[in-house]
């Protein structure tokens, strides 16, 4: 006689199984990026979608207040002086920036004046303030020609940087992440440093400046320009601490962001003039190699 059940695998063995399975999965994604396609895909095709939809209640709401209102035209009016508010604003700051930097070096009075970056507003769809993993998700994506490493800024100063693109939508990094660095200059005195994301949003630290450097409290930092990733003058900081712990090589000091990390709705994307060159080279790049194969 046949039994009427048949015997499968052990209930340990499978498990055995799967989480083998699971540990060369994550290596080889690790160290050899073999599911950034995957990934890609799901994000752009599922996850986004998923993101999508999980909005539209609060759109639906957003839309019957609006649907209520008799004065349809000056909301319309108001978004669009919001747009261009916050696109003065970031004017605002830099011309501000480029004013001290004159008072410090004359030599800049003669100088040509500096022509202005490319900007797109985008959304920021969620936001992830988690100690080890500060990051937030636009809805601007490749479709955009949004790239790796692109800065984004509210109307504060800088905000982060672009980390993982999807085609609608890309994941930015804050200055305030563990594993962020920006090169930075202190806009009274020229001195050059490097500010270091701690995990909390209101906190920066610049590393390795010795005791007798020239920078107090109060002092406003700056991006530098250094590395060609950010666009130099940017606001970026504020010394709220300075420590010189004896027998110390280097002074702990703190800043704190002047950008709303936590509260901004809206950011901008910066394209640089070099950034925007590579970006089309690039893609005509891939459009030859596209037609070679």
């Amino acid at each position: 006689m046949q039994p009427l059940f048949l015997q499968g695998p052990s209930v340990t063995l499978r498990v055995i199984l799967l989480v083998t399975i699971s540990i060369i999965v994550m290596v080889a994604d690790h160290r050899w990026q073999a599911l950034e396609t995957v990934r890609s895909a799901i994000e752009s095709y599922v996850v986004y979608p998923l993101r999508y939809t999980i909005n539209i209640p609060s759109r639906l709401i957003d839309w019957g207040d609006e649907s209520l209102s008799s004065h349809q035209q000056l909301l319309d009016d108001r978004r669009k002086l919001q747009q261009q508010q916050l696109r003065a604003q970031v004017s605002l700051q830099k011309l501000s920036v480029l004013e001290k930097e004159n008072d410090r070096l004359r030599k800049m009075l003669s100088a040509q004046p500096k022509v202005g970056e490319l900007v797109l507003v985008a959304e920021i769809l969620s936001i992830d303030m988690d100690p080890y993993k500060q990051q937030v998700i636009l809805n601007k994506g490749d479709s955009s020609d949004v790239y790796i490493g692109q800065p984004i800024i509210d109307a504060w100063g800088i905000m982060g940087q672009v980390v993982h693109l999807g085609a609608y939508s890309s994941t930015a990094l804050l200055i305030s992440d563990p594993s962020h660095a920006i090169p930075v200059q202190v806009s009274r005195s020229g001195l050059r440093s490097t500010a270091f994301g701690t995990g909390n949003s209101q906190l920066l630290e610049l590393r390795y400046i010795p005791h007798n450097a020239d920078i107090e409290v109060g002092d406003e930092i700056n991006t530098s320009g250094l590395g060609g990733r950010f666009p130099p003058n940017y606001p970026v900081g504020r010394i709220i601490s300075i420590e010189r712990p004896a027998g110390e090589s280097f002074a702990t000091i703190l800043a704190e962001p002047v950008a709303h990390l936590d509260r901004s709705r809206e950011v901008l994307l910066v394209w640089r003039k070099l950034s925007v060159k590579k970006a089309k080279n690039s893609k005509d790049a891939d459009v030859a190699s596209g037609k070679k194969k």
